[in-house]
C-alpha cells in the first residue's frame, strides 16, 4: 500500500496525479491529527509519500523511527511536483529506486542524498556540437570540463551523443584518440532520463527532439551500463560550438557480479 499525504490544494492536485500513476496508492488530504495519521500509516508499514516540506515530515516521523532494516520507504516531494526525495528506507528500503522511478513519472528531479556503498562510479561523458565541429572546439570544451569535475581522461567510461550524431566526425576522432567507445543513442532512449536534466532548452527540442543532447547523453549512458540510476557531476557546459556533461552512476551489485563471470 502506498499512502499519499497533501496539506495544501495544489499538493492535493498532484495527489491526485500521483494516484492516476500508481496503482494501489490512497491519497490523504489535511487529515485530522495529521502526524498520528501519518505515524500509524508508517507503523502499518505502509511506503509514504508526503507532498509538503521536508521539515514536517522529518518532525512528524521522528518519533516512530526504528532503524533503516525495518522503515518502510518514505518519499518527500514539493507540491509542484518538481523533486522527489528519498528520505528514509534509501538503500534497504528501496526508497531510492522507487524515489527514480516516481521521478520518471512525473518528470522531476531525483535528489538522492545517501552515498552509494563500496562501488566506483562509472563516469560517462556526454556531446553535443554544431554539424562538422572542429576536433579543436570539442577537445578544448572536454578538458575544461574534466577539470571542473576534478577527472582525467583514464576516469572516462565513455563519450555519448545523440543517435544523428553518429557520423560527426570530430566526436569520432575524439573518442579514438583516447581510447573511448563513442556511442549514441535514440530520442526515445534519451527521453527517459528527461527529468534528470539541470535545464532544458526548447530550441534544442524543437531542432532534435530532446530538451538536452549533452546532458541526455551522458546520463543515459552511465544508466545503461550500471543498471542504476544515474546523477549529473557536471551540467551542461559550452563554447560557441559545443555543449558537454558528465554524469556518473554505481554499478548495482548484481551488475558486477555478471562482468566478474564473463
Amino acid at each position: 500500500m502506498i499512502r499519499i499525504f497533501a496539506l495544501t490544494p495544489m499538493g492535493k492536485c498532484l495527489g491526485e496525479h500521483l494516484l492516476s500513476l500508481l496503482p494501489s496508492s490512497v491519497l490523504s488530504y489535511r487529515p485530522d491529527n495529521f502526524a498520528s495519521t501519518v505515524q500509524q500509516a508508517f507503523l502499518r508499514g505502509e511506503r509514504l509519500i508526503l507532498i509538503c516540506a521536508t521539515g514536517i515530515a522529518v518532525r512528524c516521523l521522528a518519533p516512530v523511527l526504528v532503524s533503516k532494516h525495518q522503515d518502510p520507504a518514505v518519499l518527500v516531494l514539493d507540491e509542484q511536483g518538481e523533486f522527489v526525495i528519498p528520505l528514509l528506507s534509501g538503500h534497504e528500503g528501496g526508497a531510492n529506486d522507487w524515489g527514480f522511478d516516481v521521478a520518471q513519472l512525473l518528470g522531476a528531479q531525483f535528489v538522492q542524498t545517501t552515498a552509494k556503498p563500496y562501488l566506483k562510479p562509472i563516469y560517462t561523458v556526454g556531446m553535443g556540437c554544431e554539424r562538422h565541429c572542429p576536433e579543436g572546439a570539442l577537445v578544448e570544451l572536454l578538458a575544461s570540463c574534466l577539470q571542473q569535475a576534478g577527472l582525467s581522461m583514464a576516469d572516462i567510461h565513455s563519450l555519448n551523443s545523440i543517435d544523428i550524431k553518429a557520423d560527426e566526425i570530430g566526436l569520432i576522432s575524439l573518442a579514438a584518440k583516447h581510447s573511448l567507445p563513442f556511442q549514441t543513442w535514440s530520442v526515445p532512449q534519451l527521453t527517459t532520463v528527461e527529468g534528470l536534466l539541470s535545464q532544458r532548452s526548447d530550441y534544442v527540442f524543437a531542432t532534435v527532439g530532446v530538451y538536452g543532447v549533452a546532458e541526455s547523453a551522458a546520463l543515459y549512458a552511465a544508466q545503461d551500463y550500471a543498471g542504476d540510476s544515474p546523477e549529473l557531476l557536471l551540467s551542461k557546459q559550452k563554447n560557441a560550438k559545443a555543449t558537454c556533461a558528465i554524469a556518473r552512476a554505481y554499478p548495482k551489485t548484481n551488475s558486477i557480479e555478471a562482468q566478474k563471470g564473463q
